[in-house]
């Protein structure tokens, strides 16, 4: 079995944070979002390959990531794009990845800025079992948030109805970007593009694909963050801190008080500074300051303000309201 770990988005929404970094690389704790996913695929013999899909403009992080990593099965796929505008969309891209690499094999398909709380050992045993296209699915538990993802609709764990981003939304239970297929079923991925079928997200194909052999969804609780905005990423970060917080040895407090799930990373200097769920990166200096929901980058300086929901680029300084 192959795996296909997608990691080609642009995460506009995340922005001046994830400009010039993947945004599979946010910290969770002391890994990765994507370090997360490797681990696992990494302990399971049936991957043998694992194939990491970016494009041009991050390639180069990707590949000193991989270089300076302990992992074995991960290789780069470069997708022919450097900028939002040309992308092919996952399926698109997908498809040319199969093809790209000569992938003659199940495969399995996970998101790179997924969190997830199941084990993919388990989502591959029920793959297995079903020998069948199978999907992972999650109760989201609001019909508003289930407007933004693929509807699933099941039978005795079947999938005999799936709704891509639908308007109104007959219940929560929704496909997240984690998929299992046979190659047989890859095999009429050609089809779906040449009859001119939705090239974006994989959940249009498993729409189309169910209406023509039986499609399975593993359903799991616990928690699952789809880590594209400033609130789903600070909110897996106080899943995984669960109201501690993490302060790096190296970092300097002087009458600053951490609240519930911060993350302070190396070398960052606080003084008479409040900070409460927050991440803040390397060599940032912040001083009588109030730090709340928000995302500091490294090398900043802020002064005398306060922040409540904030993202702020590197190498930013902003002092009494002034800004560079």
């Amino acid at each position: 079995m192959k795996a296909v770990v997608l990691a080609g988005g642009y995460a506009t929404r995340l922005w001046p944070i994830t400009k010039h970094r993947p945004k599979m690389f946010l910290p969770i704790g002391e890994s990765t979002v994507i370090d997360r996913i490797f681990v696992e695929l990494e302990a399971d013999d049936r991957v043998d390959e694992v194939f990491v899909s970016t494009n041009e403009r991050f390639a180069a992080e990707f590949e000193a990531h991989l270089a300076e990593s302990e992992f074995e099965k991960p290789t780069l796929s470069i997708e022919d794009t450097a900028d939002e505008d040309e992308k092919f969309g996952v399926v698109g891209a997908l498809a040319q990845l199969i093809e790209r690499e000569n992938v003659d094999d199940d495969l399995l398909i996970i998101a790179g800025d997924n969190l997830i709380s199941f084990d993919t050992t388990e989502f591959l045993d029920y793959f297995q079992e079903k020998d069948a296209p199978t999907l992972a699915a999650y109760d989201v538990g609001s019909r508003e948030k289930a407007k933004s993802y693929g509807l699933v609709d099941l039978e005795d764990d079947r999938v005999v109805d799936f709704q891509e981003k639908p308007d109104e939304p007959n219940s929560t239970l929704v496909s997240i970007a984690c998929y299992a297929f046979p190659k047989e079923s890859l095999d009429l991925l050609p089809t779906y593009l040449e009859e001119g079928n939705n090239p974006d997200e994989p959940g249009w194909f498993v729409q189309w694909l169910q209406n023509r052999e039986a499609t399975y969804a593993y359903t799991f609780e616990g928690a699952w963050f789809d880590i594209g905005t400033p609130e789903s990423y600070l909110d897996a970060v106080a899943w995984h801190l669960d109201g501690n917080s993490l302060v790096a040895d190296s970092a300097t407090l002087e009458d600053a008080t951490i609240g519930d799930n911060v993350h302070i990373m190396g070398d960052v200097t606080l003084e008479e500074t409040t900070v409460d769920h927050a991440v803040i990166f390397p060599d940032a200096t912040v001083r009588n300051s109030e730090i709340r929901r928000s995302i500091i980058d490294e090398n900043t300086h802020l002064e005398d303000i306060a922040l409540a929901g904030a993202l702020i680029g590197a190498h930013t300084t902003i002092t009494n309201g002034s800004s560079q």
